[in-house]
């Protein structure tokens, strides 16, 4: 007698197995296809890293003749529109007056201002009084991304507005410095139009400011930490320590650097 269960058929009194053509498709289970990323990022990476190349030269010229201010400028404004993806009309507003000011340029996505850019020339090392300079309009304007740049470094900072103001650094970029055109230009990406508008890098400094040296602090000295550091210590040395002092003893040796 044959029975017919799921299309598989089994005959009566015999222990019939269905017959697997191939074994392998059982025992290596297929892999989910990578994801892959879209196109837009995609596009605006390979625009970034072709610019971070075809700039280097160029940019390595100004460097070598100590070129001015106004030089480095044209040189920065093109890396912004041909390796960044702003449009020079649209999105960019040079001298952007701040109460009797000048910020080099003012950054527009969608018609918003988003960012201030301040330009040194190439043979400036960049500061904190050139910081302080470009805070300055971001806080008179309320505007939360700063940029500043010689040409060859790039550094984005991120504003949050209180009293006082907190800055953290969310990249900084040597485009000059080691490693090749694509690591240069993944690490610039942040900062094109595209992901400036879709907040990349939003997250890329909260990442940064939560691995802060001060964050990074305070973790370490708050009581849950304190405490098992304290209870750790004791069963390692014997010496039983409050957690105040140990706090204390932290702050001004080990983490005074941080804080």
């Amino acid at each position: 007698m044959v029975i017919y269960m799921d299309e598989v058929a089994i005959v009566a009194g015999q222990d019939t197995q269905p017959v697997i053509e191939d074994p392998a498709a059982v025992i290596a289970p297929r892999k989910p296809a990578a994801r892959s990323a879209p196109k837009w990022e995609t596009d605006a990476r390979d625009r970034v890293r072709t610019a971070v190349r075809r700039f280097s030269k160029p940019l390595a010229d100004l460097v070598a003749r100590d070129a001015n201010e106004g030089d480095t400028r044209l040189l920065v404004t093109d890396f912004l529109c041909e390796g960044l993806g702003y449009d020079k009309y649209e999105d960019l507003t040079t001298e952007y007056q701040v109460k009797g000011e000048f910020a080099d340029y003012g950054v527009r996505i969608d018609r918003q201002l988003t960012a201030f850019i301040e330009v040194k020339r190439c043979a400036t090392k960049l500061n904190a009084k050139h910081l302080r300079q470009v805070e300055m309009y971001a806080v008179n304007e309320g505007v939360e991304w700063m940029v500043l740049t010689n040409g060859q470094v790039w550094q984005v900072y991120h504003l949050t507005a209180g009293l006082p103001v907190v800055i953290d650094l969310a990249l900084e970029v040597d485009l000059l410095g080691d490693g090749g055109p694509a690591h240069k230009g993944d690490a610039l990406f942040p900062l094109s139009k595209e992901a400036f508008k879709r907040r990349v890098i939003d997250d890329l400094w909260r990442a940064k400011a939560a691995t802060s040296p001060k964050s990074l602090a305070s973790v370490l000295l708050s009581d849950a930490v304190l405490e098992s550091a304290r209870k750790e210590l004791r069963r390692q040395t014997s010496h039983n320590i409050d957690a105040k002092e140990l706090g204390r003893l932290l702050q001004t040796t080990v983490l005074r650097d941080s804080l």
